[in-house]
């Protein structure tokens, strides 16, 4: 007979973020991507979506009509970091969060945002870039 403690969710694997549901419950990924969800869920939750963590949040839709210009990035850039060293803690060095923003002279419509840290528990680097 199996008992709840049976059921948990083994050390190394997390709940997948949107949470889906499979035949053997709830769907797992590996830590990595969990930072990676968690990343994703920061920039684009916009600022008092949660009620309880207000703070929690960068709003990356806001930006989509504002002027493209270097003030923005500026602002954008320390909001981001801010909201991802908060949200973060504990599964990232702080220390090495490093957030860029800006815009290729290519496609001025477009912001780019890449994102960079260091999973402290693995001393494994990983990059990702968004574009809003």
């Amino acid at each position: 007979m199996k008992t709840l403690r049976d059921k948990r969710l083994p050390a190394q694997d997390f709940m997948a973020f949107p949470f889906r549901m499979t035949a053997d419950g709830a769907r797992r990924v590996s830590r990595l991507d969990h930072i990676r969800h968690q990343v994703e869920m920061v920039l684009f939750t916009s600022p008092g979506e949660r009620v309880f963590r207000p703070e929690f949040a960068f709003g990356a839709r806001q930006f989509v009509f504002e002027p493209n210009r270097a003030q923005l990035w500026e602002f954008a850039q320390n909001r981001l970091l801010a909201a991802l060293a908060a949200a973060l803690a504990g599964e990232i060095d702080p220390n090495t969060l490093q957030v860029q923003v800006g815009a290729r002279p290519a496609t001025p419509e477009r912001l780019l945002v890449e994102i960079s840290y260091t999973v402290a528990a693995l001393s494994k680097r990983e990059t990702h870039g968004f574009t809003v």
